[in-house]
């Protein structure tokens, strides 16, 4: 469903995708509101499930994850159950940032980090080879990130 938001609460959004550690007062001085109507529009906006979390984006590289990879998924099953177990074993491993249920050739698209070669064909092998219903992998090794961003087009 989609929610209604006003022009500041788009301020405000934009304001907080760009730094979600902005204090209220500087917050509050960007979007022409006192720092009280700040905060109620903030928490507002929390409570109505616009804004989900407040995350912190690490250098992967920095801690070793060289490898960033896009693993496509083919499966044989397409009951609810298949599904739910598939959807279930692949949210356990840390090692996927995301995990997306497509359309056409490939049922699932896999954003994976690791550190090498050796742990992509560790993880394709014992991770995700014996999953039930899957019957097809193929991996793309990215080069490097041209962009990347969870902010929206507000």
């Amino acid at each position: 469903m989609v929610k209604l938001i006003d022009s500041t609460d788009r301020q405000l959004l934009k304001a907080l995708q760009e730094n979600a550690q902005i204090a209220n007062v500087d917050l509050a001085k960007r979007i022409n509101l006192s720092p009280s109507a700040t905060h109620t529009r903030r928490k507002r906006l929390e409570n109505e499930g616009i804004i989900l979390s407040y995350e912190t984006t690490i250098d992967r590289q920095a801690l070793g994850y060289d490898l960033l990879c896009f693993i496509y998924i083919a499966m044989n099953a397409h009951q609810r159950d298949d599904i739910t177990q598939f959807q279930h074993n692949v949210t356990r491993l840390p090692e996927v940032l995301e995990c997306h249920h497509v359309t056409g050739e490939y049922d699932y698209i896999l954003k994976v980090v690791l550190k090498n070669t050796n742990d992509l064909k560790y993880f394709i092998v014992e991770h995700l080879s014996s999953l039930p219903s899957v019957t097809r992998i193929q991996t793309t090794v990215s080069y490097g990130e041209v962009k990347q961003t969870t902010a929206l087009p507000l």
